[in-house]
């Protein structure tokens, strides 16, 4: 990728619904997976029909990868990384940073809390 104009074009079209199967790599559950990108039925339909993720679900898969890749630079590795990605934090009433990325704004707020971890703000 070259520039945010191509990560933009990249959303608006739409990536394959093997991206799912990229972020179940990297250690996320089909669980984890069905309550913040796609539900499973949904996906079986797009597969089926030969169809990309919307530009909607394709924003969460690029959300949930730059968020777990910030994670990994902050705790050093992607074990530490996911626990604290799962872990319950009272800074988003006892949810799990995870659990908050379905949304833009709970994304900027997952971020904005490992940018303060990473500055020794919170641990």
């Amino acid at each position: 990728m070259e520039s945010e104009f191509d990560l933009a074009e990249i959303v608006e079209n739409g990536l394959p619904t093997g991206s799912i199967a990229h972020l179940k790599e990297k250690g996320l559950t089909s669980s984890e997976l069905s309550g913040i990108v796609i539900s499973p039925r949904t996906l079986k339909l797009r597969k089926e029909r030969g169809e990309q993720l919307s530009d909607e679900e394709t924003g969460r898969v690029v959300r949930v990868v730059r968020i777990v890749a910030l994670a990994e630079h902050v705790f050093g590795n992607h074990e530490k990384a996911l626990i604290w990605l799962r872990s319950k934090d009272d800074r988003i009433n006892q949810q799990s940073p995870l659990s908050v990325l379905r949304t833009e704004s709970g994304g900027c707020l997952v971020e904005k809390m490992l940018w303060q971890i990473d500055e020794g703000i919170y641990a």
